[in-house]
């Protein structure tokens, strides 16, 4: 089993509350990591139907007097057992003795919210990262289009699945599954053709009307169904940074897919020689890179604190990330490292003059070095960002 990051985070904070709630799209790994983390805790899962109807209309006679320590996976389809989780574990005080796991952020975080909040500590598990597979030697000689095309979804690499057999069974079953459960969507197919039309502006600003008008549906619908994909993990929204620079920034946020590989198949992308000369390839690369970061914040049980800028004048930073100081990040897929005739550059010099920020740009290229003031990161090392 590889071995995933947030291992450590959950294992401390199952020491503090008495409900670990982890969200993440489906087949993220939730399951498979829960119980290699708590053997002990009787498993039971919310996708059978059968255990499912039980819970559902007899949610008190569920857990029996003496219920111990418990996973429940997918307890967003039976959201009243929160409630009395809540009362089990207002009595025993026994921290760690409930794992919740589910694959629809939203609604699974508002019930939780309503029920347990104080007595729960949520974190949200993605598919893999880069550091979570470069200890296996098959793929430390990947190229960064192999990665974008292939993906990072553990089952692939846990069954050797190609990403033209995994991917469209993953999302026939998505559509098939999560969004028929959470919105009666009439039209699964044009709701597949608006998916498709998102994939299509990865890493752009998220323009609604535009959307839209492109699905044959109204701004309202294109609203609905872009805050369902986020539920369901497949789409994340990057916000824009507006802090100190300008009052005069872009406020729409720009669209980014959880997983490339995911993104790829909808592009009709069919192998890695494609993505080389994909007009998005510069996109998916910014992509795979931002849901990096992400994924190791999220890994940490931390907010993610990523961000962009754009403002009115077209002046762009593709990435900020607010820690201690301010980091600006430019992200280019080029191989080779040039400043020639870059905006965004000279921008952010100007930006650094005011205040002090670091300033990275990360790059298609395999070496890491320091260049006039700004740290030159190879996309192998993007965590040294954090670093910096």
């Amino acid at each position: 089993m590889i071995h995933r990051t947030i291992t450590d985070s959950i294992i401390r904070l199952a020491g503090k509350y008495p409900v670990i709630t982890i969200t993440g799209p489906r087949q993220s790994g939730k399951t498979t990591l829960v119980k290699s983390i708590f053997p002990e805790h009787k498993y039971v899962t919310m996708e059978n139907q059968i255990v499912r109807d039980r819970a559902m209309n007899d949610p008190a006679s569920f857990f029996s007097p003496e219920t111990g320590k418990m996973i429940l996976d997918e307890v967003q389809h039976v959201p009243q057992l929160l409630s009395y989780i809540q009362e089990i574990t207002d009595k025993n005080q026994i921290n760690g003795q409930f794992i919740l796991t589910g694959s629809q952020s939203l609604l699974l975080s508002e019930k939780v919210s309503q029920s347990l909040a104080g007595r729960t500590a949520v974190l949200k598990l993605l598919p893999f990262g880069l550091e979570e597979l470069s200890p296996i030697q098959d793929f430390k000689g990947m190229t960064y289009e192999e990665w974008m095309f292939t993906g990072f979804y553990p089952r692939m690499f846990d069954q050797n699945i190609q990403p033209g057999d995994f991917f469209p069974y993953y999302f026939e079953t998505y559509v098939q599954r999560d969004v028929r459960l959470i919105q009666n969507i009439r039209d699964l197919n044009q709701f597949t053709n608006f998916v498709r039309l998102c994939a299509g502006r990865t890493g752009q600003l998220l323009d609604y009307s535009s959307l839209a008008k492109d699905a044959g549906i109204s701004v309202n619908t294109a609203k609905g169904w872009i805050s369902l994909l986020e539920a369901t993990y497949i789409l994340f929204l990057i916000h824009p940074y507006y802090h100190n620079f300008s009052k005069r920034i872009i406020k729409s946020p720009k669209l980014y897919f959880t997983d490339t590989g995911l993104a790829s198949f909808l592009l009709n992308i069919r192998d890695p020689e494609q993505m080389k000369t994909h007009y998005l390839k510069g996109s998916l690369f910014e992509n795979m890179m931002i849901m990096e970061m992400i994924k190791h914040r999220y890994n940490l049980a931390q907010p993610a604190n990523i961000w962009f800028y754009r403002d009115n004048n077209k002046n762009e930073i593709d990435c900020i990330y607010e820690g201690t100081d301010l980091t600006l990040i430019e992200i280019k897929s080029a191989r080779t490292f040039s400043t020639e005739k870059e905006k965004s550059l000279r921008f952010i010099d100007n930006i650094s003059k005011s205040q002090p920020v670091k300033k990275v740009i990360v790059y298609g290229g395999d070496e890491s070095f320091s260049y006039l003031g700004y740290n030159v990161i190879s996309w192998k090392e993007i965590l040294s960002v954090f670093d910096q």
